[in-house]
């Protein structure tokens, strides 16, 4: 099992939350807010505050999300800076009351923009289903120019190489017939009487004639009797 090793900078967001969380509690409870009621207004804060940098985040820089996002900081840092003193929260004054009752109506607004607004992606294509963003479109592939064909003027002044012409690919020898043996046996006897009567060596046309065979058996012949 691994070590487990405590971030820094995570620690340091549990702290400024609970912080900011609690400035909020306590401003709502000073405003007349008791009980749950107190606890849920941070909580409306926060959650407003993740939704409008998600929306930024995701769909890239817009008014509406920019315009929530400083509204909510606003109301969180606001709660840090007047709980630290500057204002008698054992009398609030009127304003700060106000504007603590009308934070849920102004919160729910501002979340329902930002659920239910289209991005400017989501608005150039109709057909896009909410909250998906739209994926790249593929860079085309480089176009390669093609040479110019060679004119006869330049292949006749022998500025280009004439293009050779295809050659066709040659075809296998075919495989010399089989010959039986006894028909060996024979020819080499012909041969052989037509050595000792002329002197010389039998030619594949005489001994086809003498054989009585085939072009190609007769060669077939001829190779095994040299």
């Amino acid at each position: 099992m691994g070590r487990i090793r405590p971030d820094p900078v995570l620690v340091q967001a549990v702290i400024a939350g609970a912080l900011s969380f609690a400035h909020l509690h306590d401003l709502a409870a000073a405003a007349g807010q008791d009980g749950w009621k107190a606890w849920a207004y941070p909580i409306s804060v926060d959650l407003l505050l993740v939704a409008a940098w998600r929306r930024l985040r995701n769909d890239g820089s817009s008014r509406l999300a920019w315009c929530w996002f400083v509204i909510a900081l606003v109301a969180s840092l606001g709660a840090n800076v007047v709980t630290a003193g500057f204002l008698d929260l054992r009398h609030p004054p009127a304003w700060l009351r106000f504007g603590i009752a009308g934070w849920p109506a102004l919160a729910f607004l501002g979340g329902t923009l930002l659920a239910h607004t289209q991005s400017a992606a989501e608005a150039a294509d109709p057909g896009l289903p909410a909250h998906v963003t739209p994926a790249p479109a593929p860079v085309p592939d480089p176009v390669v120019a093609a040479e110019p064909a060679a004119k006869p003027a330049e292949l006749d002044a022998g500025l280009l190489p004439a293009a050779e012409p295809p050659t066709e690919p040659s075809l296998p020898a075919p495989a010399p017939a089989p010959v039986p043996a006894a028909l060996v046996a024979h020819a080499r006897k012909v041969a052989d009487e037509h050595r000792a009567r002329t002197g010389d060596p039998i030619d594949t046309d005489t001994l086809r004639a003498r054989l009585g065979v085939p072009p190609q058996l007769a060669d077939s012949i001829a190779a095994q009797l040299t």
